[in-house]
């Protein structure tokens, strides 16, 4: 009866090809939304490891961790240099890494760090950052560029790079004065940092001699800037790591409540949980939407289904004729939808993997981390579901068929 479902099919290979492809096109949706929503969480918990606490001036810790982590968005204020020396200080920081954002290159984030930047941020299960080509600042003018903007801008090792002053895509003013040029490219990390350049803290103080009023004053060469103090003003933000995880409370509580100016220091475990939350709304919807996707498809075979089934009762009253049982007939017509169904999904699953495997690569240089895994139990669920569904879909045109009598059948006038 299997055989003679399938060869049922066949025969009606135009009407079903058509309902085949929504299916598979319904169950790659239904399954995208939810690989989507889990590579986008993945990426997100991925992005920082081993930092135990984010300080900056106060603010909301999802704005914190935004434009800290991600560079998304701009601080409201910094935190002076002179506060971020005094924290870090205390006995329980075992190390520290500045941050300081506001300039861009082409539309990607400039942050200026120090040299402990490439050996204590760590992604993912504590991975540390490794050089592609060159290596980490040779001098107060050296870059260093994440994997996304070497490839995105086609830039080498020795290239010149002018940044520009502000954070936009779109700018009308640059630090055409001091030229940086690259000193180092780092490998692919799926995180924000493959589409960052990494300058000298000093250096961002260098180019902004003659900017103290937002726009250039003044002109000032290299060499001029080196003559003068270089330490920096203020910070946008700083990565610590604690001697201790047990202490990250009691010292939150100490930079939260720091006398000299208003900061916050946030756990990026915590903030990156909220950070999240914040995206539920939206992940539901796409569920949601997925969901009906499905529905329509399966709700195209049953209405294709029992549009021919008036065409079909000759067919099932010859079978009757030739010894079917009623059963029988109920389980052929069971089995054409149980057959559609499973190819759909099938299909679906074969083509979501397809679509990752030929989209890898273009997502390993894009600061997007994707992971070819086997299907989650989640997803097995969700295949689970709509295939039961079609397979409870099978059952109505069966039982119709079922309640066709032999006399019916053949009493039929052409």
């Amino acid at each position: 009866m299997f055989k003679l479902a399938f060869q049922s099919l066949i025969n009606r290979k135009n009407v079903l090809i058509l309902i085949y492809i929504s299916l598979t096109l319904s169950v790659l949706l239904f399954l995208g939304v939810q690989r989507v929503k889990d590579i986008s969480k993945n990426s997100f918990s991925r992005t920082i490891s081993g930092t135990d606490l984010i300080i900056g001036a106060r603010t909301g810790q999802v704005n914190l961790i935004l434009y800290s982590v991600f560079h998304i968005g701009n601080a409201v204020n910094n935190m002076g240099y002179d506060s971020y020396l005094d924290l870090t200080q205390h006995d329980d920081v075992a190390w520290s890494v500045p941050l300081s954002l506001g300039d861009s290159h082409k539309g990607f984030r400039v942050v200026g760090t120090t040299v402990d930047y490439f050996y204590y941020y760590t992604y993912g299960k504590k991975t540390p950052l490794e050089f592609a080509e060159g290596e980490e600042f040779k001098d107060l003018f050296s870059v260093v560029l994440g994997a996304a903007v070497a490839h995105d801008l086609g830039y080498e090792i020795g290239d010149s790079i002018v940044v520009n002053h502000g954070a936009g895509t779109v700018t009308l003013s640059s630090h055409d004065n001091m030229p940086f040029y690259v000193s180092g490219i780092l490998e692919p990390t799926g995180t924000p940092v493959d589409k960052s350049l990494f300058i000298p803290l000093e250096g961002i103080s260098a180019i902004h001699i003659g900017w103290e009023t937002g726009v250039q004053a003044r002109n000032v060469t290299k060499e001029q800037a080196l003559r003068v103090d270089l330490t920096p003003k203020s910070i946008t933000a700083a990565l610590v790591g604690l001697q201790n995880r047990g202490s990250a409370f009691r010292y939150q509580r100490e930079v939260n409540n720091y006398s000299k100016e208003p900061l916050l220091a946030i756990l990026p475990g915590a903030a990156l949980y909220e950070l999240w939350s914040l995206m539920g709304v939206a992940e539901k919807a796409l569920t949601f939407l997925s969901g009906a996707v499905v529905l329509i498809g399966l709700i195209s075979l049953l209405s294709a289904q029992l549009a021919v089934l008036n065409q079909r009762r000759r067919e099932m009253a010859l079978l009757r004729s030739l010894g079917a049982t009623p059963g029988r007939i109920f389980f052929m017509l069971f089995m054409e939808s149980t057959i559609m169904t499973a190819a759909g999904c099938l299909s679906g699953l074969g083509l979501l993997y397809l679509l990752q495997i030929v989209t890898f690569r273009l997502f390993r240089t894009s600061g997007f981390y994707l992971d070819l895994t086997a299907p989650s139990s989640r997803e097995w669920f969700l295949l689970a579901i709509t295939l039961v569904a079609g397979i409870l879909t099978g059952l109505i045109p069966a039982i119709a068929t079922y309640k066709k009598s032999l006399s019916d059948g053949m009493s039929i006038r052409s």
